[in-house]
């Protein structure tokens, strides 16, 4: 009988049963109080805390689009993996003891309590919103993803399933009800990560691992990234172990995502769920090895899907293609342009539209095809300046690079359970994500906002119930954004560590290793380095999108590269102004002090 279930079958299988496992956990774990729902109680163990804390981290940007970036880029998309990593060093050796060590719940709380300042509380409360309504944005939209091609629904409808999901865990169980979810949720995303990976890696390679698969030779005598040069080169690509773009903006995108690790909050709050300093410490310790397992795997993926992408389609007559290459041009995710009207797919580089394809009669019931039989682009549909969508060059082939990971399988040839486990995994990556988010948005709104600033007299309950219902509103607003997303899912996700790099990285930083520090430094580097970011973003992104490349560019440095700049900035503006006013308190100075001396 399983044998006949086909992808779609052992789709709904997995995929209910890991929902119903996370509803179950839900259920068992449900918050009593605001210390279950803020901290899980304080209560959780160090190994439990560092898988929630690398579920929490491992996003649908690390599962879905980081192995697909490297892909496409080469070696130029590994400023994603080594910012990450890199970030995630920094923040569990840098900051994260010290920030248990003072105490509070949430960044805000920190920024409020060290400063003495409800000013500085409520800015904090706006670069956390900020911050996460733009990360949890792709998470959703990798949940849209995952359900339009293997549960064959729309994108939308799929983004509403998840929202339905992360409502019912998040608003039921607080963090002791995330945090439970998100140690079965890592379970179920490195499973679904590493078992195709392994199989990809023994067919390619004969190597089981694929870390030491990547570096191995082939029977021909050559090593498998230099076959994947070669291809690039026959087929006009730069060569894959190249990197792309000018030097400083990559040094500008690595740093960003560092400096952005080291301010996400979501992932902050994590080293608050565990009893002692000391469990702070093992914790994250134990999160950079679960987070390891999926980091090093993630090269070998990217090379192993270039690979066999180039291999399966590169050069066929479109009516040999494989069956996956159909089912993923209905997702609108995979396209095919017959330039020359030969009826062979021709791969080179450039794009074949600008933007996304849009097809013919996007609203008919069944896909408009051609003489071919591929779904049809759209190309007399003209662009606000007057061109045509079609792009100049020789390429034929769109491929949408959040696909790649979950492409793979198919494209490889695995059986139809590993090709649904990758389904369950992207959306265990993206849920878990998302519900962290969740939790920091609802903690700033009813924690922050209400209980420290604007209504201190209420009850514990009407402090839960806020919680509940700032998550549900947050539910609402990040699904919308994952309707209707910005960029690509790694793509939204660095604006995200951009903007948490210039708002959080320096006051936090200055606020643990600096005693005269105040709150007027803090607030004018938050909103200086928050305004500067996002308006840089939203110009190339929203307003001017046309304008988007490194000619116009300030300096060279892209939008996702932009947040290291508004570090800089931050910095340049919070310390003089620091100088200028009134130190703090010797309270104050005393306590920063404090928090920087064992034990």
């Amino acid at each position: 009988m399983l044998a006949t279930l086909g992808i779609q079958g052992w789709t709904f299988l997995l995929v209910g049963l890991s929902f119903s496992l996370y509803i179950g956990i839900a259920i068992w774990t449900r918050a009593r109080s605001t210390g279950d729902f803020y901290v899980a109680g304080q209560g959780v163990h160090p190994v439990a805390n560092g898988l929630a804390t690398a579920a929490d981290w491992m996003s649908a940007a690390s599962f879905i689009s980081m192995a697909g970036i490297i892909a496409f880029k080469g070696m130029g998309g590994s400023v994603y993996l080594m910012g990450w990593t890199g970030g995630y060093v920094l923040l569990a050796l840098l900051l994260a003891p010290y920030l248990r060590k003072f105490g509070k719940f949430t960044v805000p709380d920190f920024v409020g309590d060290r400063f003495s300042s409800q000013v500085a509380r409520v800015v904090a409360v706006l670069c956390a919103l900020f911050v996460s309504f733009t990360y949890v944005a792709g998470q959703m939209r990798g949940v849209g993803i995952v359900f339009s091609r293997f549960l064959e629904v729309d994108i939308t409808l799929g983004v509403i399933i998840g929202m339905g999901l992360v409502f019912f865990y998040a608003v039921l169980g607080g963090m002791k009800g995330i945090t439970y979810t998100q140690v079965a949720q890592y379970c179920v995303l490195i499973f679904a990560f590493m078992v195709p990976a392994i199989f990809l890696s023994i067919m390619a390679t004969g190597h089981l691992l694929p870390q030491t698969g990547l570096g191995a030779q082939l029977e021909s005598g050559s090593g498998l990234l230099q076959k994947l040069d070669t291809l690039h080169a026959d087929l006009g690509f730069d060569q894959y172990t190249n990197y792309g773009g000018g030097l400083f903006n990559i040094v500008c995108i690595t740093a960003a995502l560092m400096l952005g690790t080291a301010g996400l909050p979501h992932v902050i709050i994590r080293f608050y769920t565990v009893k002692r300093v000391r469990d702070a410490r093992s914790s994250a310790g134990w999160a950079l090895l679960f987070i390891a397992i999926l980091y090093t795997t993630a090269p070998a993926i990217a090379v192993f899907a270039r690979t066999n992408l180039i291999d399966s389609v590169h050069a066929k007559p479109y009516n040999d293609a494989p069956a996956w290459f159909g089912t993923w041009e209905d997702s609108g995710l995979l396209a095919w342009h017959d330039r020359d009207g030969d009826g062979v797919i021709t791969y080179a580089p450039g794009k074949v539209v600008q933007g996304r394809p849009v097809f013919l009669d996007p609203e008919a019931g069944t896909p408009v095809r051609g003489a071919h039989g591929q779904r049809l682009i759209d190309v007399t549909t003209a662009m606000p300046d007057g061109s045509a969508r079609l792009a100049p060059g020789r390429n034929e082939l769109y491929v949408d690079r959040d696909i790649m990971v979950l492409a793979n399988p198919e494209i490889a040839g695995l059986p139809d359970w590993v090709v649904a486990l990758v389904a369950a995994g992207g959306l265990a990556a993206a849920l878990s994500t998302a519900a962290g988010l969740l939790m920091v948005i609802s903690s700033a709104v009813s924690h922050d906002l209400i209980k420290r600033t604007l209504v201190p007299t209420i009850s514990e309950q009407g402090e839960l119930l806020t919680a509940r219902i700032a998550a549900g509103v947050a539910v609402i607003c990040a699904g919308l954004l994952g309707i209707f997303p910005p960029d690509y899912v790694a793509a939204v996700v660095a604006f995200a560590f951009g903007l948490a790099a210039s708002s959080f990285f320096p006051v936090i930083l200055l606020g643990i290793f600096w005693a005269r520090f105040n709150a007027a430094g803090a607030i004018s580097g938050m909103l200086t380095g928050l305004t500067f970011t996002t308006g840089y973003i939203v110009w190339f992104k929203f307003i001017d999108p046309g304008a988007n490349s490194a000619d116009n560019w300030l300096l060279g440095v892209s939008p996702e590269g932009i947040g290291a700049l508004g570090m800089v900035l931050n910095l340049l503006v919070a310390v003089p102004v620091a100088l200028m006013t009134r130190p703090p308190s010797d309270e104050i100075r005393d306590m920063v002090r404090s928090i920087r001396v064992p034990g």
